[in-house]
């Protein structure tokens, strides 16, 4: 009886941590550049649950970060991790590595705006290779 318990502590666990990784992201926004023929500009809303991350990516865009609410932890390869709360920002090239996205707090949701600029058509978010 007790190993059942234990196991379905486990199963429970290991899939409330599956579930907090996955953001949730919202496109709110999508608009060409006719100054910058190819490019466009897109606005997303990320709403991380707590303990919740993204694996490591790139963006290739110019992409801004804008916190509203909770806090998050960044890094670009090659620069500092920063935890960001609240009116802060932080910025990613188009040749960033993005090795840390994660929500800072274990019970609170982390929620921010990124304004990217980027290829028409290209995906937002790309694996890192």
């Amino acid at each position: 009886m007790m190993t059942r318990l234990v196991a379905l502590v486990l199963l429970c666990l290991m899939s409330g941590v599956a579930m907090a990784q996955t953001a949730k992201v919202t496109e709110l926004m999508s608009k060409d550049l006719p100054e910058s023929p190819g490019k466009e500009l897109l606005v997303l809303a990320v709403e991380h649950a707590p303990g919740g991350s993204n694996p490591v990516h790139r963006h290739n865009a110019h992409a801004v970060v804008y916190m509203l609410e909770g806090s998050a932890v960044m890094q670009v390869k090659g620069g500092k991790e920063v935890t960001l709360t609240p009116g802060q920002t932080f910025y990613e090239g188009p040749n960033d590595v993005h090795l840390v996205d994660r929500n800072a707090s274990s019970t609170k949701p982390a929620k921010f705006v990124v304004f990217m600029i980027k290829d028409k058509g290209a995906p937002a978010l790309l694996p890192a290779e």
